[in-house]
């Protein structure tokens, strides 16, 4: 239920109000202030609520019933856009956020290597995986936590937020602490238990939309960490699966206008995994900047033919500084820019 307040009430009237809803209807009261309206979300068993009592208070401008399953990722719980700040990075807003890595983090010489050549391009986050979620278990499966520690050296030396996955809760709470965001894969997104753990931190997630999940499934998932109290959530569409097989992925661009439009959270759009081939990568990033995506997830390799996995998606680092100009010119079209 979502309740539009006048912006000028007293903060005697609005102590009442609250002192109401949380007393007498046991609900949960989220707060958004604007310049002209304050809206105030209410989660919880909103059926009782009369909503004659409620629209008694003459500064109460109007009620809505929030028909999405989903409520706080409801635009309509709050209308403003949210901004996730990410170490000196922020995702939302006019800026725009490239995350740039390696699929895996292989050897200390070739994440410190591409680390460099992102951010002289034009990065402003380190992408780089060190547990893989891979079809075959005889597949490369990640450096796990020696590779969190070369990405914590790459991150010192290029000063660049870093951002890895996890795939379990014992791997939240190892790796969680040395990151400044992790990364929940298409695999995980409806893994319940990991989302809930991740409620509970406080440490920014990127939320990639599942293999085949509808745009309501993929923002349940992302009510799942902000009912646990984490707002520093930021979706990310990277391909769904379809009948086509003449590339990896889908790569959904309806999905942004419809994302801007259902919820206030920030989305990237990752067109390496949307394609699976790296000539691909920059004609959908450009798309999906034009779309009004907050950012791009690319893949970038000083060698992709050696890669352990990913290397026909993986932009080498001149590819990449190409891919940069020509983002920067269009988001500068929009009034956005990459550069912090």
């Amino acid at each position: 239920m979502i309740l539009k307040i006048d912006s000028k009430v007293s903060h005697t009237d609005m102590e009442k109000l609250l002192e109401r809803l949380n007393k007498e209807y046991n609900l949960d009261v989220h707060i958004s202030n604007g310049e002209e309206y304050t809206v105030l979300g209410l989660v919880g068993d909103t059926s009782l609520v009369d909503s004659d009592r409620i629209l008694a208070f003459d500064f109460v401008l109007d009620l809505q019933r929030v028909k999405e399953p989903y409520k706080r990722a409801s635009r309509k719980f709050k209308p403003e856009d949210t901004v996730v700040k990410v170490g000196n990075v922020e995702i939302g807003g006019n800026s725009l956020v490239m995350m740039a890595g390696p699929c895996s983090v292989e050897s200390r010489d070739q994440i410190l290597a591409t680390a460099r050549a992102v951010k002289k391009a034009g990065a402003n986050m380190l992408r780089g995986g060190v547990v893989k979620p891979r079809t075959s278990p005889y597949a490369f499966q990640g450096l796990g936590m020696e590779g969190i520690e070369l990405m914590k050296e790459a991150k010192e030396e290029t000063d660049l937020p870093i951002i890895c996955e996890v795939m379990s809760i014992s791997q939240l709470h190892e790796f969680g602490p040395h990151l400044d965001m992790i990364q929940l894969g298409a695999r995980n997104m409806q893994n319940f238990d990991l989302l809930k753990e991740v409620g509970k931190t406080k440490i920014p997630v990127l939320l990639k939309r599942g293999l085949s999940a509808t745009i309501e499934e993929w923002l349940m998932s992302a009510e799942y960490i902000l009912a646990g109290g984490n707002e520093n959530v930021v979706l990310c569409e990277r391909g769904i699966r379809t009948y086509e097989t003449a590339y990896r992925n889908v790569l959904d661009l309806n999905a942004v206008p419809m994302i801007k439009k259902l919820t206030h959270l920030p989305i990237v759009v990752d067109s390496a995994h949307g394609t699976g081939k790296f000539w691909m990568v920059k004609p959908l990033a450009m798309a999906g900047i034009v779309a009004g995506a907050d950012g791009l997830m690319v893949e970038v390799h000083p060698e992709p033919d050696k890669a352990l996995s990913d290397g026909p998606q993986s932009l080498k680092p001149e590819l990449f500084e190409d891919l940069m100009k020509d983002a920067e010119k269009a988001a500068n079209i929009l009034g956005k820019t990459f550069k912090y």
